[in-house]
């Protein structure tokens, strides 16, 4: 039996976020390397040279979302054959450089039921919260330590609109998630509106071209796309004042699907009422002016990692 030196290497950059699933599942096939997060150019040599690891013995990464994996990390591992990311979108990778060295890029569990399932339920729960304020809620009441006996001073932060049914909702990006998140929302009697690449010949659901014309159209806005060239600040300034004051944007795509300077200054300046937001334009760094804003819900990009997306991902990595 081999010792533990002598397994192959695997490296693991970022969060854990299903590292123990996976070891405990390959213990006997793989020495695991975790760096929780690539800090500065050399920690990745220092790391390695503390784990007595070459880095020409590396040929497998592992990664997630919120760890970007550069060209320099690339180049620096001259081996390496195999990246594998969790989550459905690989633009944290430096693809042109992997193409170049004939390196594969693997999304393990987000195009999988289980993360899509996931990413659609947390896209509900921001929506709701934003609407009925359950977070600003909840702050007011852990703020008030000492009970007033002036009732008119008890006062909660309201709901920003009525309810959720009956609402005109236009989802970005009707893929599977995108699918997943319309029907549930056909439960609230919402009206499903969307933006695709192509419209859908077998969905009911009206199709736009335009993102700004659907905009015009809808309480709600859910952007559910990958990040492309073509994707990246597809909802701007004039889609956002297109939704209009009354108007909510949930994001559980990627953060630079939406100009975040742009989206800060609409929130503050009341030119959109609410967003809810589980991604960011510069993860894991959030602008801080959305902090103190109530109408505003905020997650750290953990849609697709329940535990049992968890397992899913573990089961679906084949390395």
């Amino acid at each position: 039996m081999a010792t533990s030196m002598e397994l192959p290497p695997i490296l693991m950059l970022g969060p854990p976020l299903f590292s123990h699933l996976f070891e405990s599942r390959n213990t006997h096939r793989y020495r695991f390397l975790k760096l929780p997060s690539l800090f500065k150019p050399y920690s990745l040599f220092e790391f390695l040279e503390t784990q007595n690891t070459h880095p020409s013995s590396i040929q497998v990464v592992l990664c997630n979302p919120l760890q970007p994996v550069t060209a320099d990390v690339i180049r620096s591992l001259p081996s390496l054959s195999v990246i594998a990311t969790t989550g459905s979108g690989t633009d944290h990778v430096d693809l042109s450089e992997c193409k170049c060295r004939g390196i594969q890029v693997v999304a393990v569990g987000g195009g999988h039921e289980c993360a899509s399932e996931d990413i659609a339920e947390m896209a509900l729960g921001l929506l709701i919260d934003v609407m009925w304020k359950i977070s600003a809620g909840d702050r007011h009441v852990r703020r008030r330590r000492v009970p007033s006996t002036n009732k008119e001073s008890f006062t909660f932060p309201l709901p920003s609109s009525p309810k959720l049914g009956g609402k005109q909702v236009g989802i970005i990006g009707l893929g599977r998630i995108g699918m997943k998140v319309a029907k549930r929302l056909e439960s609230f009697d919402c009206i499903i509106k969307y933006h695709s690449r192509n419209k859908k010949p077998l969905v009911s659901y009206t199709f736009y071209s335009n993102v700004v014309d659907l905009a015009s159209d809808i309480d709600v806005l859910i952007l559910c796309c990958p990040l492309t060239e073509q994707t990246k600040y597809i909802v701007n300034k004039e889609v956002m004042l297109a939704l209009g004051k009354d108007g909510i944007i949930v994001n559980v795509g990627r953060g630079a699907l939406i100009d975040e300077k742009e989206l800060v200054q609409c929130l503050i300046k009341g030119e959109i009422k609410g967003a809810g937001l589980d991604v960011f334009e510069n993860e894991p760094n959030v602008p801080k002016e959305l902090f103190s804003l109530d109408n505003v819900v905020l997650s750290p990009h953990v849609a697709a990692f329940t535990s049992e997306c968890f397992t899913d991902t573990v089961i679906h990595v084949n390395l």
